[in-house]
């Protein structure tokens, strides 16, 4: 394949789009899939990715249509490119370890790393020594076991676990670290979509969404809040076309237009190819960062008052008084919110608010979706509570076309939290593996992502180990995370591709290569499949296609069943060979663990899989009082003085998690470049500085250390006002640690207060009229 060299900084921008998706979609999916690997392979990606019997996307967890209802090609631009960005023909052997130091790679950028390729054999970081070298598996696990088994307490071990990890492998991990001793078991939803589950436990006793596929397409009115669709879950412009299609109405709530949301053009419809495509959102708010909770605010007060002056025509009161408890004292506070705050914290005009109301009043079906431009806010569990107490008021829980929509991120990572992967887990499911396993499991919480990341900071844990994903570059504030990991006595990272967290180690440090989704994976003769649960409870069967990328590579489930057998030995007595050689007898165990998995072998056979029962929808809220909350949320904004601006970290359109497969962001007309700030042209002028400038970011924190990321360019870009945007994981080192939302511990990276200013070279380039002295790629 050529060698792998980072593309050359050299800024281009071009307008932001004003549709996204069509055509040049599938030619960047198609070229991007020819250059990782054959023609032959890339078509046997594509043509089985999100198929019935086919192979589950890694990407996102948006779900697919029912089984016999799929479109040839039901995956969108990203999935493409990240189904076969694990597929790739490169690989990354002994010898590449044995020319390139650890320290040598700790300067690579996050693009170089990816792109050399699959891994292919288990290596070691030993003591003192400046590269990786080959260990063999049993010594591997040995190694791990040893340190394990040494350490003073189970609770000095971290098992960090991403999304993208299967049910079975999950299931198999909590099992082991409990039975270990702890419940030590953060995971990527604690950095991103904990608020959701904070907030919806609460209010409705399951931190799930309510809805359905179905539900989106039969909405009157959706909500798309804190979302980019288009680029982080393209597949659900397809819903939201549905929705469009059958009379409903789309809102999009952002700080930044978002082309996808504007206009969609479908490539599996000639309206989509030929055509204009279909115009999404009927209504752009363009709020200020961190004003969602007062526009939710506003709308309950307007639901109130209206129902004041016309008794019984607005609020759904038979079902708030069989279904819900709080509504009076939420009431008597939502007749308080001042209107003053309200346009102060959103930013909007208040005729826009009104517009948006009577939209609401004329939808008797209504959907709230959110991502992390909600949860990643200090108030992001009560923003969250307030959308419940918006939905409640109108009876729109529980009613098909109507309900909450978290929209997660990662394709398993709504699974691993059922397979019990959660450092508080309740104690009916530690009960339940009790009566099943016969051991009794950690009564005490666990630490989640970032007190993971203190307790090692402090020397508190001193063994991690992280079941895929990149934790080093998707945790916050990342100096102190790498002096973290640093100061572990080992670290040990299950991996299909070389990132950031192997070359930012412990005195130790282990890279397990395993297979991938698109990897068959066959024990003890017998092909196995594994299964996966999507961001609307569908659990369905994975199955791959693709010849491994190693004959030395293991799957998840082996590697967590040899170390478990490594480390506990017969203490509990479990049957991890069994587990290993048959994945339907981990199914078997979840289904009498785990609620609404009941004949878990035989439903997940049935193509297209089952859906799991969702209590809200029957009208069962498992809260403290039986009931659906309404919650009382004090009013709050983000604090921004003059001369600073509230940063959000997203990602660019050509980017999967931290991993990025270009230097573009073509929706926001951004190319040839990572390392930009996107300013509205007004907050630029106020801020006396010019389009194109070259800016150290600096975040402002009351702890005194100083974060900075250097040499940015500003883009002058239709932002909200007071907000700026950057991509991450670049400008994760900006994000406080100690800047976290109140009750769910979710690090606020859509709300960081940073102050812009003037590098010298961006003084040096004024001067001499020119744009030279960019920073390199991977410098």
């Amino acid at each position: 394949m050529g060698s792998i060299e980072d593309p050359v900084d050299d800024l281009l921008v071009t307008p932001p789009k004003s549709w996204a998706t069509g055509m040049p979609a599938v030619t960047h999916a198609l070229e991007y899939s020819l250059s990782q690997t054959s023609p032959r392979r890339t078509a046997l990606t594509l043509l089985n990715i999100n198929q019935a019997k086919g192979i589950d996307c890694p990407g996102c967890a948006w779900p697919e249509p029912p089984a016999g209802k799929r479109h040839l090609n039901e995956y969108c631009e990203n999935g493409a490119k990240h189904i076969n960005d694990e597929a790739t023909s490169r690989r990354v052997t002994r010898e590449f370890f044995r020319e390139h130091s650890i320290a040598e790679l700790d300067g690579k950028s996050d693009y170089w790393l990816n792109q050399q390729g699959r891994l292919t054999e288990p290596m070691v970081k030993r003591p003192g020594a400046t590269h990786y070298e080959p260990i063999a598996w049993d010594e591997a696990f040995g190694t791990l076991a040893r340190e394990l088994k040494g350490l003073d307490s189970p609770d000095e071990a971290l098992f960090y676990v991403s999304g993208r990890l299967n049910n079975e492998a999950a299931f198999l991990l909590q099992l082991f670290a409990r039975a270990y001793g702890t419940n030590n078991l953060p995971d990527c939803s604690n950095m991103c979509h904990e608020s959701s589950g904070s907030a919806l436990g609460e209010t409705l006793g399951i931190g799930k969404g309510s809805v359905s596929l179905d539900d989106i397409h039969h909405s009157d009115l959706v909500f798309v809040v804190g979302q980019n669709p288009g680029t982080n879950h393209p597949r659900m412009l397809t819903a939201l076309e549905e929705t469009k299609r059958n009379g409903g109405q789309v809102v999009a709530v952002n700080t930044l237009p978002e082309a996808g949301l504007m206009r969609f053009k479908n490539p599996q419809k000639a309206r989509g190819v030929i055509g204009r495509g279909t115009e999404l959102a009927d209504q752009f708010l363009h709020i200020r960062a961190g004003g969602d909770l007062a526009l939710f605010q506003a709308l309950n007060r307007m639901l109130v008052e209206a129902d004041d002056a016309a008794p019984g025509s607005v609020l759904d009161h038979a079902f708030i008084d069989a279904h819900t408890s709080g509504f009076a004292d939420f009431a008597e506070q939502s007749r308080k919110v001042s209107w003053d705050d309200v346009l102060a914290a959103t930013g909007l005009p208040r005729e826009e608010i009104d517009a948006l109301f009577d939209r609401v009043l004329g939808a008797r079906k209504i959907i709230v979706c959110w991502a992390m431009g909600v949860t990643q806010h200090k108030h992001g569990v009560p923003t969250i509570r307030e959308i419940v107490n918006f939905l409640l008021a109108r009876g729109n829980i529980g009613r098909p076309g109507a309900g909450v929509c978290p929209v997660r991120g990662h394709s398993n990572v709504q699974g691993d939290r059922t397979m019990g992967v959660w450092e508080r887990m309740p104690q009916s499911f530690l009960d339940a593996l009790e009566r099943e396993f016969g051991f009794t499991p950690p009564a005490h919480h666990g630490l989640d992502a970032v007190d993971g990341i203190r307790a090692m900071h402090e020397g508190r844990a001193k063994v991690f180990l992280g079941v895929a994903g990149n934790f080093v570059r998707a945790t916050p504030d990342s100096a102190v995370t790498e002096e973290a990991m640093r100061g572990c006595r080992l670290t040990a990272h299950v991996s299909t591709k070389l990132n950031r967290s192997h070359t930012v180690c412990g005195d130790t440090a282990l890279i397990l290569p395993t297979l991938g989704r698109s990897d068959r994976d066959i024990q003890g003769g017998v092909e196995q499949f594994i299964t996966v649960e999507d961001s609307m409870s569908d659990v369905h069967a994975s199955r791959g296609k693709l010849p491994p990328a190693s004959p030395d590579l293991l799957s998840e489930v082996a590697i967590v069943a040899r170390l478990a057998r490594a480390t506990l030995g017969d203490e509990p007595a479990l049957p991890w060979e069994e587990f290993e050689r048959d994945y339907g007898t981990i199914r078997d165990r979840i289904a009498r663990v785990v609620p609404g998995f009941e004949d878990f072998n035989a439903r997940v056979s049935v193509p297209g899989g089952f859906t799991l029962p969702n209590p809200v929808n029957a009208y069962e809220f498992r809260t403290a009082s039986g009931k659906a909350q309404f919650t009382c949320n004090d009013f709050t904004m983000p604090d921004i003085p003059a001369g600073h601006l509230l940063l959000q970290t997203l990602r660019s359109h050509d980017q999967w998690n931290t991993v990025w497969y270009a230097p573009n962001d073509r929706y926001r007309g951004i190319h040839n470049a990572r390392r930009v700030v996107l300013v509205s042209p007004e907050d630029l002028a106020e801020l006396g500085l010019e389009d194109r400038q070259l800016v150290d970011l600096v975040s402002v924190w009351h702890d005194g250390r100083e974060r900075r990321a250097e040499g940015f360019r500003t883009v002058s870009y239709p932002t909200s006002r007071g907000s700026a945007a950057a991509y991450y994981p670049e400008t994760n080192v900006l994000v406080p640690l100690d800047s976290v939302a109140d009750i769910s511990n979710c690090p606020t990276s859509k709300g960081v207060l940073v102050r812009l200013e003037r590098t010298g070279a961006a003084r040096t380039a004024a001067a001499i009229g020119s744009d030279e002295g960019s920073p390199a790629w991977g410098a």
